[in-house]
């Protein structure tokens, strides 16, 4: 047995003192025993550990998280000591029934594993049932026991022992199979007896209770042995076969047979001599095999020793009490102490911030407890003490350690004062880079307001050019009749022009009131085939193609036209009178991907409108300033360089998208993408025919701030026949309507001075006279009646500059609508 016990001491020396070794290293060691083939009757090598109460729960969820989901301590309840077979190899199926046991819980192995624990030495238990048996063929067992205590522990004296114990490594046996292993060829020829203790009885015998003679064997030996601390009481026997080979009637036979019943004894003893020798040569070979491994562990340990004293980051190691153990050149440079004078110190007190120590040290408590930390297993950025007292930056990584009382901690920190160094120049030259583009971007800005201004006012200087001379000229006098009907014609076509301009800036600028309604886009092209056709004149090829029907959307349809006509006008042009233009209409999805190059369109559904020419095309430059207002390519005074910037913000206005594909002498293609609507098509009454002027006999409150515009307007309906009642600000206005005044229309301009708006005028006079009609009117609205670029529901707008005919037709289409209303 003492070759068991020698097994047991080299497991022991493997622990060094900690009984948590990695289960993938034990289960290696334990298979270089060779146990099955050297050991006959052991089940296997285990670890008992002595579990904390307080570390019960932290400790299952550990060996659950390594694997094993139903782990335990068991059986249940209230105990002084518990114990745990944490690691037991070979794990076979029979002895993972004893993984979790407690085996200080059961009086006969508490006794033996107290002997060991407080001798120092091997124990045998009593006889037992290894609670690895299971179902039939049940055999008597017994246990050796060898006590572990805590490494660098003094473990002179027995309470020094119980101090310092944390675990057992043991050995389980089962008695048949450990004898069956001895025996020899004769075996067959003895009768063995074993009892556990000095005194015979059934409930004592280990071995042999059920072979007993029914007749006194001719040889009997019986001889008390101690076993690792334990008595036994062997019986030995001659064997009914042996006898029955000996002549039993030889009286000299009986004379020899005190030498038969040595012998026998002596050859027992030579077999179990044998075995042992065998086993104290792999002992040997263990033992050597050991030290071996302590020198690779010792070179190994070197070499990481080497690579922490050269690592480029920080090393630093705590025990339980947060004292530092270990301390690299690295941490000596980043926090100022050197090893032998940080080596010993309290790491709070050494490199943690005081501000920051009380939360530092209630963490450091939770983490020896579990193990467990919101700083561990992953890299955080917090501020150190170096010695000098300033604070240092840096990055922080640690790594949680078992040890016999709970968690030790490894961290690895690296000094990130030259990083936010960089960081912050980094930032400050990005700080300059910003503000310098900022300046630029304001300085382009200020270059393109003032280029925008120019060319409003080079455009608008031309237009009151225009209407200044004729002007004068008319005042002056002379000319024919004939004559100054052209003048008075020209002044009109300027401001035409004037109008056309003004709107087309808003449209660039996104401010100009639309009135969209669901339009399809295929009809609305289809009713523009003439026109478009006689634009583009006879020696272009118009090519149409529908693609795709579902092509109904919300917009404004005379917008629209617009932006037909001029794309359609800029193709002419580009193709000098001669080609083909190609229209196209799709109905196409964009996802995700396909509007990530476009940062103002939402995935959906769009109608696509294209429109491309053969014409001679636009190099990279012309495309990146296509869309800005008074950029053009033609020749001087054959282009406005706002119809490309009014298609632009009508497109985006209607929540839709623009690109242009162009390369030089292959031709260009616009493609605009307008939401698509499932809504059907709205069709409207269209308007009076424009050679039809129809006036009125109704009374309308015209309501205009500006005295000469009120002239003009007032003269144009009484001219038409309506009643006129005239108001110059939105009080007067609501005076009239108080004093009971019977009107038909409320014809007012949008932008209103005085403490009442346009819009709280028409409020107030839909409750004094509810069937009033109301008609705005104005040279741009601020936001007052239109909302994300469209007229709100309901209302009617006549922007300013309008002709005569533009005014008396909505006028009367308005209250004509009020008098359908009524019936």
């Amino acid at each position: 047995m003492r070759t068991y016990e020698q097994v047991l001491r080299g497991t022991k020396a493997f622990l060094q003192g900690a009984p948590h070794k990695a289960r993938n290293e034990f289960h290696v060691y334990i298979n270089t025993l060779q146990l099955t083939e050297q050991f006959p009757g052991i089940q296997g090598i285990g670890i008992s550990e002595i579990i904390p109460h307080a570390r019960l729960t932290s400790h299952i969820a550990e060996v659950r998280q390594e694997g094993f989901p139903n782990y335990t301590v068991w059986p249940p309840g209230e105990r002084d000591i518990l114990t745990s077979i944490t690691q037991i190899e070979p794990f076979d199926e029979r002895n993972q029934r004893a993984f979790g046991f407690d085996m200080y819980s059961q009086p006969v192995r508490r006794t033996a594993m107290a002997q060991a624990r407080d001798s120092g030495r091997a124990a045998l238990s009593g006889k037992i049932t290894l609670v690895q048996e299971s179902g039939t063929g049940i055999q008597p067992g017994f246990l050796m026991y060898l006590a572990v205590y805590r490494a660098g522990m003094d473990t002179h004296t027995v309470e020094q022992r119980r101090n310092s114990i944390v675990g057992w490594v043991y050995a389980p046996f089962r008695i048949a199979d450990f004898l069956q292993g001895l025996g020899g060829e004769r075996s067959s020829d003895l009768t063995i007896r074993i009892y556990d203790g000095p005194v015979k009885s059934e409930a004592a015998c280990l071995y042999g209770c059920t072979s007993a003679n029914s007749t006194p064997a001719l040889m009997h030996v019986t001889e008390s042995i101690h076993i690792a601390g334990r008595p036994w009481l062997l019986e030995i026997q001659s064997s009914p076969a042996l006898e029955r080979r000996l002549s039993t009637t030889a009286p000299e036979l009986i004379a020899l047979s005190g030498v038969v019943v040595a012998a026998l004894l002596s050859l027992l003893a030579w077999s179990l001599a044998t075995r042992r020798a065998r086993a104290t040569d792999l002992a040997e070979t263990m033992t050597r095999e050991l030290k071996a491994s302590h020198d690779r562990l010792e070179v190994e340990q070197d070499r990481m020793k080497v690579i922490l004293e050269n690592s480029h980051e920080a090393f630093i190691a705590i025990d339980e009490q947060g004292v530092i153990t270990d301390w690299n050149r690295q941490a000596e440079r980043t926090f100022g102490w050197t090893a032998a004078q940080a080596i010993g110190r309290n790491l709070a007190k050494t490199i943690i911030p005081e501000d920051q120590r009380d939360a530092h040290n209630a963490g450091f408590q939770r983490f020896l407890k579990t193990g467990t930390g919101p700083v561990i297993n992953r890299r955080i950025e917090v501020s150190a003490l170096h010695r000098n007292g300033t604070v240092v930056p840096i990055e922080l990584a640690i790594a949680a350690v078992r040890s016999e009382n709970g968690y030790t901690a490894n961290a690895f920190i690296r000094d990130l004062t030259q990083r936010k160094l960089a960081e912050a120049h980094e930032a400050e030259r990005q700080k300059t880079l910003d503000e310098t583009r900022q300046a630029l971007q304001q300085a382009q800005k200020m270059e393109a307001v003032g280029k925008l201004t120019g060319g409003v006012a080079h455009d608008f200087n031309n237009v009151l050019q225009i209407i200044s001379g004729n002007i004068q000229m008319l005042l002056y006098g002379g000319g024919t009749k004939e004559q100054h009907e052209k003048r008075l014609h020209d002044v009109m076509g300027a401001v035409d022009k004037a109008a056309n301009l003004s709107s087309q800036l808003l449209a660039f600028a996104r401010r100009q009131p639309l009135q969209p309604r669901v339009v399809n886009v295929c009809t609305l092209l289809g009713a523009m085939d003439d026109m478009v056709r006689r634009v583009l004149g006879a020696e272009i090829t118009v090519e149409t193609m529908v693609i795709d029907s579902r092509c109904n959307t919300l917009v404004d349809p005379n917008q629209l036209e617009n932006v037909i006509l001029n794309l359609v006008i800029n193709a002419r042009d580009a193709m000098n009178g001669r080609g083909t233009l190609t229209i196209e209409v799709d109905h196409v999805e964009m996802g995700n991907d396909d509007v990530e190059p476009f940062p103002d369109l939402l995935p959906g559904h769009y109608v696509l409108l294209a429109i491309s020419d053969t014409g001679v095309g636009m190099n990279a430059d012309v495309m990146a300033q296509a869309f800005e207002p008074f950029f053009t390519t033609k020749p001087v005074g054959e282009g406005t360089g706002l119809g490309l910037s009014m298609v632009y913000g009508f497109v985006k206005q209607s929540g839709g998208h623009i690109k242009i594909y162009s390369e030089i002498g292959q031709g260009t293609s616009v493609k605009i993408y307008l939401p698509s609507s499932n809504e059907l098509e709205q069709h409207t009454s269209g308007p009076a025919p424009k050679d039809v002027v129809i006036g009125g006999n109704e009374t309308i409150l015209l309501v205009e701030d500006d005295l000469d515009i009120q002239s003009s307007v007032g003269d144009m309906l009484l001219e038409l026949g309506y009643h006129v009642v005239t108001a110059n600000d939105g009080a007067s206005a609501l005076g009239i309507l108080n004093r009971g005044a019977a009107i038909d229309l409320l014809f007012t301009d949008v932008v209103m001075p005085g403490p009442v708006s346009s819009t709280a005028l028409v409020e107030q006079a839909k409750r004094i006279a509810p069937q009033i009609a109301v008609l705005f009117t104005s040279g741009y609205t601020q936001n007052a009646i239109v909302h994300g670029g469209r007229l709100d529901p309901g209302v009617h707008l006549l922007s300013k500059p309008y002709h005569r005919d533009q005014m008396a037709r909505m006028v009367r289409q308005i209250l004509d609508q009020r008098t359908t209303a009524r019936a």
